[in-house]
């Protein structure tokens, strides 16, 4: 069966991918000796809160249009659903990826990792858009996936700049 999703649906497993992403760095940060290092991710978990709150925001100007579920659940399986999609996608935010932390981890191998999942999820948001129709807000999940490359783009260069340290 093929689910057409809608734009607020898409944003609601966009907040909870940022959430799992912060818990990864949060996750790091712990099994962190070195202070530096624990502030360091600490940082990039707080980033990862800013993201969610800029998906909120973003989730604020859906129209009803793009609120419209195209099924009917009366036993709320689409939200259960679309959290199982957003744990189990394999990029940022996957509580897999936390747990798999054993505190043996380089920073690089951290932020190597988190670069990882962010394309994961940029993979994972583009099959999504194919399943928001353009009258449900498909040109809303381009807004997500600009997000994510960004996050890409500043992982990228803190990469850089740990390995040229």
């Amino acid at each position: 069966m093929m689910y057409d999703f809608n734009a607020a649906e898409v944003f609601k497993m966009a907040v909870r991918i940022e959430e799992g992403g912060a818990a990864f760095y949060r996750k790091a940060a712990k099994l962190q000796a070195d202070a530096e290092n624990k502030k360091f991710l600490e940082q990039l978990a707080a980033m990862e809160d800013t993201h969610k709150s800029s998906f909120l925001k973003m989730s604020t100007d859906v129209t009803e249009a793009e609120k419209t579920a195209k099924v009917f659940d009366p036993n709320g399986e689409a939200e259960m659903y679309l959290a199982a999609m957003a744990d189990t996608h394999g990029g940022e935010g996957s509580p897999s990826a936390a747990d798999a932390l054993t505190g043996k981890e380089t920073m690089a191998e951290i932020i190597k990792t988190a670069i990882g999942l962010e394309k994961e999820s940029i993979l994972f948001y583009l099959g999504v858009k194919d399943m928001v129709p353009p009258k449900l807000g498909q040109k809303k999940v381009d807004a997500i996936i600009d997000e994510e490359r960004k996050h890409v783009i500043q992982l990228s260069a803190l990469l850089k700049k740990i390995k040229s340290a």
